[in-house]
């Protein structure tokens, strides 16, 4: 019996440092030797250097100068990066009939010159509440509003909307996408911040 035990505690004890202690070390020095940035949480900066967000999270943008991201469902008021989640409501939910009609409502105010249907992603969360991007059209469909409160044309919101947006992951795995928190960035670079 004691033979078993000591061997059971050696085992365990070489389990616990090689994959609770070595793995670890040599699995976080390797990301931030071969990726930094994103080993240390994808963080975005202004132009002053400071931190103002991550690319791999969405927040909220709430003024018309700036692009404004799905809604989310994660935490009481959305946008809560400790509480990931999506709602879980289904189709036949009176609330999440009434939170898109809501949404839509909002949309067309704060909108009321945009051109062609809402974008479905302007009015539902997505699966993690938090999805830092929308489709090139969704960003599109927003440039109007954006142009007006920056006292600018629609083209100029288009060009960056455009020069922001990100091609298909090698080529040909899922569909371009536009990252709200980079363009109102970008958008803030080229015509200031609006006041």
């Amino acid at each position: 019996m004691p033979r078993e035990m000591f061997t059971a505690l050696r085992m365990t004890l070489v389990t616990l440092v090689l994959t609770g202690i070595l793995y670890p070390l040599v699995s976080t020095g390797l990301a931030q030797f071969l990726f930094p940035t994103r080993a240390n949480g994808s963080l975005v900066t202004d132009d002053r250097g400071r931190v103002v967000g991550s690319e791999l999270l969405a927040q909220r943008f709430a003024g018309p100068a700036y692009l404004q991201p799905r809604p989310s469902a994660a935490g009481l008021d959305g946008y809560d990066a400790t509480s990931s989640s999506g709602s879980n409501l289904g189709p036949t939910s009176k609330v999440l009939r009434q939170r898109v009609e809501d949404e839509i409502e909002r949309l067309r105010r704060e909108n009321p010159t945009a051109r062609s249907p809402i974008p479905v992603e302007l009015v539902t969360a997505s699966a993690s509440g938090l999805d830092p991007h929308l489709s090139a059209p969704a960003a599109l469909w927003q440039a109007d509003r954006v142009a007006s409160a920056r006292g600018v044309t629609r083209e100029r919101v288009v060009a960056i909307v455009e020069a922001q947006t990100e091609p298909r992951d090698l080529g040909f795995l899922g569909e371009p996408r536009v990252n709200v928190l980079r363009v109102n960035l970008a958008l803030d670079r080229q015509f200031g911040a609006p006041h």
